[in-house]
């Protein structure tokens, strides 16, 4: 067949190059990275399963003490954009094993698995896009995927190569493995198809069923996620990457111009209307058939919402305006004016929050407004920069920002701020109701210290289904949370500070 296909090509033709095969570098540490790899897989594959809790902890701290031997000391602290992370992902991790508010923990959660990855992908060799290019998101993540999927053939290269040893190897633990799952999955098919053979194994099927079946399946799954962590794992330490230049576009500085000018103007007369509902007072609002509490307490979240689009209309405008053409003084005078104007509406949200919190008392929700609010004015301020001076990259001081602020959140006890906020207003007779399911069940066992300063008599309704039927009293709640965080203690996986803390309390 050879010759035949060589006789088509004409003589004095160049035949056409083979590709040639892809030759992995293994070495010993090669095959320990793949025997870690596989443990790693094992305790993800647990980890779906898992609670919140120290479980996610040491996951992410497993997963660096993989990253360790595999990338080494030299490509995790040789930038200090990896220094950074490291040390921040390392904090949100170990936050699930000190704290249990539901929400921080959701939210970390999805911080990790987006911050962890970046890390990870800032660790290969050769060059990358600098941290603060937004555009550095989609690089990562894609060298991600090409490190996963394009280099499966590592770890079977790993493992052929330490073949010749006389000792039990890799590949024997690996096949073994593989075929006790395997016939695990397929004895109780062929028990099923034929009567006899699952009378004749009926006690192994049973056997299998009590004692190995979730083990084996996850075995089977962590065998399976092996090559891919293990080519990733290969591909940023042995395949440099190289950045794609890119050309960024942009338009005549009046176009955005006149959008930045009708924006200010409507602003305008936003604010002067709304200055006189601040000067004017209850009586003035109630000549027009307002009401004081209902325009103080709503509008705060849509002036939020406001300025995060404002920022968006700056940073666009600073961004793809030509500076060369005539319109773009006006540009930074507009865009300067926009961020002045939405941090006056900032202003204004925040006193209407706070009209709204002397009201109703102090929510997590709220708490967490408060602290978007602060977070928005930094960021303005730092578009305000930019104005100034627009060859500073506006998101490499805004992403700094951003992680500070969202670790410092993580430290402040939110929790018993808003539990301490309630009660209290409870016990001076400021608020004549309290809701204690929600202190107990939305928010954190933090919260527990201050239920604790309640009559245990105090009756309450508690939902249960979907009816507010049986009487409980605050004492029986607190002791039934208390049963839950005790319960929380007893599993490592679940274990947490804030749980350890409620669960020891008198």
């Amino acid at each position: 067949m050879d010759q035949m296909k060589n006789a088509l090509i004409p003589e004095g033709t160049a035949k056409p190059a083979q590709k040639a095969p892809r030759i992995y570098k293994t070495t010993a540490l090669s095959r320990l990275i793949l025997a870690a790899s596989l443990a790693l897989c094992l305790l993800l594959v647990n980890a779906a399963t898992w609670p919140w809790g120290m479980g996610n902890t040491v996951t992410v701290f497993a997963w660096y003490a993989l990253l360790l031997p595999a990338m080494g000391w030299e490509a995790l602290l040789r930038r200090r954009e990896s220094r950074v992370l490291l040390a921040y992902n390392l904090l949100l991790a170990a936050s699930f094993a000190l704290t249990s508010n539901p929400w921080f923990r959701l939210w970390n959660f999805l911080a990790l698995v987006l911050l962890v990855p970046i890390h990870t992908a800032s660790l290969a060799f050769g060059d990358l896009l600098p941290w603060w290019r937004p555009a550095m998101v989609g690089e990562r993540l894609g060298l991600l995927c090409r490190g996963a999927f394009c280099h499966l053939g590592a770890a079977p290269a790993a493992i052929s190569a330490g073949r010749e040893k006389k000792s039990l190897s890799l590949t024997v633990v690996l096949g073994a493995a593989a075929a006790l799952a395997l016939v695990s999955a397929l004895l109780p098919v062929l028990a099923s198809a034929d009567a006899l053979f699952a009378a004749a194994t009926q006690g192994l099927v049973e056997f299998i069923r009590l004692h190995f079946a979730r083990e084996l399946w996850k075995l089977f799954w962590a065998l399976a996620l092996t090559p891919f962590l293990f080519g990733l794992l290969y591909c940023l330490r042995h395949v440099p990457v190289q950045t794609k230049a890119r050309t960024l576009y942009t338009v005549d500085s009046a176009l955005f111009a006149i959008i930045l000018g009708a924006l200010d103007v409507l602003y305008l007369l936003f604010l002067a209307v709304q200055s006189a509902g601040l000067f004017g007072g209850p009586e003035y609002l109630a000549q027009r058939g307002i009401s004081y509490a209902d325009w103080a307490r709503n509008g705060f979240f849509q002036m939020v919402g406001v300025t995060i689009l404002n920022l968006a209309a700056v940073m666009a405008s600073l961004t793809f305006s030509q500076q060369e053409s005539r319109g773009w003084r006006a540009v930074q005078g507009l865009s300067a004016a926009l961020v002045g104007e939405s941090l006056i509406l900032l202003a204004s949200a925040a006193w209407r929050m706070t009209l709204y919190v002397s009201a109703y008392g102090l929510s997590f929700k709220r708490f967490m407004t408060y602290w978007g609010m602060v977070m928005m004015a930094l960021f303005l301020l730092s578009a305000l920069e930019k104005t100034r001076r627009p060859d500073r990259s506006f998101c490499r001081r805004a992403l700094p920002l951003a992680l500070a602020g969202w670790l410092a959140i993580n430290c402040i006890p939110v929790d018993y701020l808003v539990a301490k906020n309630q009660v209290d207003r409870y016990l001076s007779g400021e608020s004549p109701i309290l809701s204690v399911h929600y202190l107990a069940y939305a928010l954190s066992y933090d919260t527990f210290s201050q239920l604790e300063r309640l009559d245990p008599a105090l009756p309450l309704a508690i939902c249960e289904g979907d009816w507010w039927s049986r009487q409980h009293t605050a004492g029986s709640l607190v002791e039934k949370r208390r049963a839950a965080a005790q319960e929380d203690c007893a599993d490592w996986r679940s274990w947490n500070l804030s749980a350890c803390l409620a669960a020891g309390r008198n």
